[in-house]
């Protein structure tokens, strides 16, 4: 299986300095390989321009501009060109499928923030240093660059990517290793609802506590963006000091916000994932959840818009973003894989509205949020029980199914 590992770098100033100009010169690599692809697609009778014709161009642009393309490893301008080709792949596959397609866009220098070396020891080397108690990575450009090692790495490192975030510079590793022992078998089974009353309800009768850590930062964020927008869009060599210290403090901010949101969202699928062997959970289409409300015209007046609960509809979709459901679910899928659980996604429909006892099922079932009275035998709950209790028998069929 392969495994990620992200350390924290501590770069030089000098090293920094080089960190930066790796990035702007990939980044500009990225939109000169775009820009080719327009002007070939929109001038030359809708040519289209492959990854691999790009890709033998690379010699030449090397030798024409040593002192920005040519220092940089050869395998790490592959590998942004390849990101522009899956970039394109996908934006294909969407009008294929009908979906609504985003064009490649060009990328500014602090959209750019990741540089990918498909292989260790091709344009750099994990733990150049052995030898050394401080472990380095090199990068050809830039050196042995000292890292905060804050666990050890399991197995052997395949590919190594550098990441800014804010001032900050990361490392990643993915590392192939072998499939890890599973945990200890618990015997206990248990259905999960997703929620934001609750960030998490299971079939058990347990909840887990709705954190909003964007509902909690909300003021200061607000507070630091009203202060940004104060200044005057101008380029960005010509920004102030306290401009740049404005867009900072956003950044903080918001890394904060979603640091919180992992830190959560790990530490309870892990409990999850050490409790119990079969976790089901609904699959939920997060991006249709948090589509905005569509206008309705008024027949009578043209030109004029019915009220559509659109400010209703824009604060769920807020809390919706904050509880940060789909980072959890990719977080507990890859937790129950490592550790050898079962996890199971059902259908949602109707999960809060079925009654566990009788199965009657109706949308007058559910009161309130938190209440579920059946109208038919009398049965009364809490609501995300009962989903999370239907969405395990949900999930219990589906593997019966599945086995047979």
């Amino acid at each position: 299986m392969i495994r990620a590992y992200k350390f924290l770098m501590r770069p030089t100033v000098g090293q920094a300095i080089a960190l930066g100009e790796m990035l702007r010169d990939h980044c500009s690599l990225h939109n000169g390989a775009l820009q080719e692809r327009r002007d070939a697609y929109r001038h030359v009778s809708k040519t289209s321009i492959r990854y691999e014709m790009q890709s033998a161009q690379l010699k030449e642009i090397r030798e024409f501009d040593p002192e920005r393309q040519g220092r940089w490893s050869f395998s790490s301008q592959q590998a942004t060109l390849r990101r522009l080709k899956k970039a394109f792949d996908a934006f294909f596959r969407r009008v294929k499928s009908g979906d609504t397609p985003g064009y490649p866009r060009f990328r500014g220098v602090n959209w750019f923030d990741t540089v990918d070396f498909p292989k260790d020891g091709d344009g750099c080397r994990w733990n150049s240093t052995p030898h050394d108690p401080v472990t380095r990575v090199r990068f050809q450009g830039v050196g042995h660059v000292k890292v905060h090692q804050h666990r050890a790495v399991a197995g052997r490192v395949k590919t190594v990517s550098v990441k800014r975030e804010g001032r900050k510079w990361f490392v990643v590793l993915t590392a192939e290793q072998d499939q890890p022992e599973p945990l200890p078998k618990t015997g206990s089974v248990v259905g999960i609802d997703l929620g934001i009353a609750n960030y998490l309800a299971d079939s058990n009768g347990d909840f887990v506590r709705n954190p909003r850590h964007g509902r909690r930062n909300a003021h200061r964020l607000e507070a630091a963006q009203q202060a940004l927008s104060k200044f005057p869009r101008v380029r960005r060599d010509k920004r102030t000091a306290n401009h740049r210290r404005a867009v900072e403090k956003v950044a903080k901010l918001h890394g904060k916000v979603r640091r919180q949101r992992l830190d959560h969202a790990h530490k309870t699928a892990l409990a999850l994932v050490r409790e119990h062997d079969t976790i089901a959970h609904e699959d939920l289409k997060i991006r249709n959840m948090v589509r905005t409300a569509a206008p309705k015209p008024d027949p009578d007046q043209p030109g004029a818009f019915l009220p559509n609960g659109a400010a209703a509809k824009t604060g769920l979709n807020r809390s919706i973003s904050d509880a940060g459901w789909g980072v959890f679910l990719t977080i507990l899928a890859s937790k129950a894989e490592s550790a050898g659980r079962e996890v199971i996604a059902v259908d949602p429909r109707n999960t809060s509205r079925q009654c566990p006892e009788c199965g009657h099922t109706s949308g007058d079932n559910r009161t309130t949020q938190a209440e579920f009275h059946c109208t038919a035998c009398g049965h009364h709950a809490h609501a995300d029980t009962v989903g999370a209790t239907n969405v395990l028998r949900a999930g219990l069929v589906h593997r019966e199914a599945a086995l047979a």
